[in-house]
C-alpha cells in the first residue's frame, strides 16, 4: 500500500487491459485482475479510468458484495486536491426561436382577437338562432 497520497496524474497514468487504477471515493484500486471478471465487460472499468468515478460506481448500484470486492483491490488513497471539482452543466443562453418569422406583437395581438371573433361569432349565431325561432 502507498504511504502518500497519489494523484489524479499518476493513477491516470494507468489507463490500460493490462493496468488498469480506478478512484472510487477517494481511494485507489488496482483492477486489473478484475477486468476480466467484470460483469459489466471491461470497457467499463476502462472508461473510468484518469478520473474520478465515483459516480459511475454509484449510479450502477452496485451489491454489498461488489462493494466488499473493492477492499483486495485497494492500493492507496488519491490526493483529492489533485481531481478537478465538478462543475454543473448549464446549457448555453440560445436567443428565442420564431420559426415562422413572425413579429411576436401580431402573435400577442392574435392570441386575443381570435378568441374575442370566435366568442363574437358565437354570440351572434345565438342571437340569430333566437330570433328567427320567436
Amino acid at each position: 500500500m502507498a504511504k502518500e497520497a497519489l494523484t489524479l496524474a499518476e493513477v491516470s497514468k494507468h489507463n490500460t487491459k493490462d493496468d488498469c487504477w480506478l478512484i472510487i471515493a477517494g481511494k485507489v484500486y488496482d483492477v486489473t485482475k478484475f477486468l476480466e471478471d467484470h460483469p459489466g465487460g471491461d470497457d467499463v472499468l476502462l472508461s473510468s479510468t484518469a478520473k474520478d468515478a465515483t459516480d459511475d460506481f454509484e449510479d450502477v448500484g452496485h451489491s454489498t458484495t461488489a462493494r466488499a470486492m473493492l477492499d483486495e483491490y485497494y492500493i492507496g488513497d488519491v490526493d483529492v486536491a489533485t481531481i478537478p471539482s465538478q462543475t454543473k452543466y448549464t446549457p448555453p443562453k440560445q436567443p428565442h426561436y420564431n420559426q415562422d418569422k413572425t413579429p411576436e406583437f401580431i402573435i400577442k395581438i392574435l392570441q386575443f382577437l381570435v378568441p374575442l371573433a370566435i366568442l363574437g361569432l358565437a354570440v351572434a349565431v345565438r342571437m340569430y338562432t333566437k330570433s328567427e325561432s320567436a
